[in-house]
């Protein structure tokens, strides 16, 4: 199914939210350490979205009582942030979050390294990272969906890691989750022609161990069965008419 090619007005009210939701994760960097509760958390990133005239884009979303999605080690997604969870040297902490501006939706996720994590977590975090970037890089007019996801595919596999099947990216705009899916796997020259002024949610969702995913009592949190690591990387990404530009780019990033 298509997607709705965003308007220049459209684009740029996502590009203000991006900027925001990007700034929030930013600072959380330095906020996010041993000691600090997923509440604490929680309250910091909603603050700083509110203190900039927006709106948190998960909160509420299908009765999601978070601002931000925090999933820490062996949780995948939809972690909900509270006061029991406390940060610990070692972990790694995924923040997914969500901004509305003037209607539209921007999303985004990083996944922190707290302290002195194993080696192997370092490098399983950091080559997540560069899986997601790899897709980015592909999106261009002209190329096809699942371009993004072969290639995104590849880079996870090469280290031994495990997509999440189950788990995918998203158009997004005026709702946070639009058509079509953007999977994390897929052919080379399959699937939708990328066209300018669509706008999508690439967020690779990774096993360190598996790609198997259990659902736990309260309805939204994911974990893996063995509790082993997973990691999770997003942006939103506006295809332009040379390439691409993303809107929840962070201070300092580069691909």
């Amino acid at each position: 199914m298509q997607t709705r090619i965003k308007t220049a007005e459209e684009i740029e009210a996502m590009r203000k939210g991006g900027k925001v939701l990007a700034g929030a994760l930013k600072a959380l960097e330095a906020f996010v350490k041993p000691g600090i509760t997923g509440k604490q958390i929680d309250e910091f990133t909603e603050n700083y979205i509110k203190d900039h005239g927006m709106t948190p884009g998960f909160k509420g979303y299908r009765g999601f009582p978070g601002t931000v999605c925090l999933c820490i080690n062996d949780v995948v997604v939809h972690g909900i942030p509270n006061s029991n969870q406390i940060i610990r040297d070692g972990d790694i902490v995924t923040i997914d979050c969500g901004v509305i501006y003037q209607g539209l939706y921007t999303d985004s996720a990083v996944t922190y390294i707290i302290g002195n994590a194993l080696e192997e977590t370092v490098k399983f975090v950091k080559k997540v990272q560069k899986a997601l970037y790899e897709g980015i890089k592909q999106i261009k007019p002209g190329r096809r969906l699942g371009d993004i996801g072969h290639t995104i595919e590849k880079a996870v596999k090469k280290e031994g890691y495990h997509i999440v099947r189950e788990l995918v990216g998203h158009g997004i705009g005026e709702h946070l989750h639009e058509d079509p899916h953007v999977p994390n796997f897929g052919k080379k020259n399959t699937g939708m022609a990328l066209k300018p002024g669509m706008t999508f949610a690439i967020e690779p969702i990774v096993g360190l161990e598996t790609g198997e995913i259990k659902t736990l009592k309260d309805g939204w949190t994911i974990v893996t069965p063995d509790r082993s690591l997973s990691c999770q990387w997003e942006h939103t990404v506006l295809i332009t008419h040379n390439g691409y530009e993303i809107l929840t780019l962070r201070e300092g990033e580069k691909l």
